[in-house]
């Protein structure tokens, strides 16, 4: 079973474990990580944005367009900031390193 570590805002971090095929979004909802997602996951809106520590960025599958206009609306949005609700759990993102804006 995979694990994702969050950085919470307060700098705390929280190691949470996760099914395969799961969004990062369900991940955190299912582990008390304090992630809004306000539109339940349907990319309309920008409220799971997270940032991805850069090592772990590139193996991820490339943001689609939808998600990058999507991003615009982020507050603190980076080079590898990504939303939650766009991302699936591999057995490749085992130890993936997030941290909450």
């Amino acid at each position: 079973m995979p694990h994702i570590v969050f950085i919470e805002e307060n700098g705390m971090e929280k190691t949470a474990p996760a099914e395969l095929g799961q969004t990062i979004l369900e991940v955190a909802r299912a582990n008390d990580v304090n992630m809004e997602g306000a539109c339940g996951g349907n990319m309309a809106c920008a409220t799971c944005h997270l940032v991805v520590m850069s090592k772990w960025y590139d193996i991820l599958p490339k943001p689609s367009d939808d998600e990058s206009d999507m991003l615009e609306l982020a507050s603190g949005l980076t080079r590898t900031s990504r939303l939650g609700c766009q991302i699936k759990v591999t057995e490749e993102l085992d130890g993936l390193i997030l941290s909450l804006p």
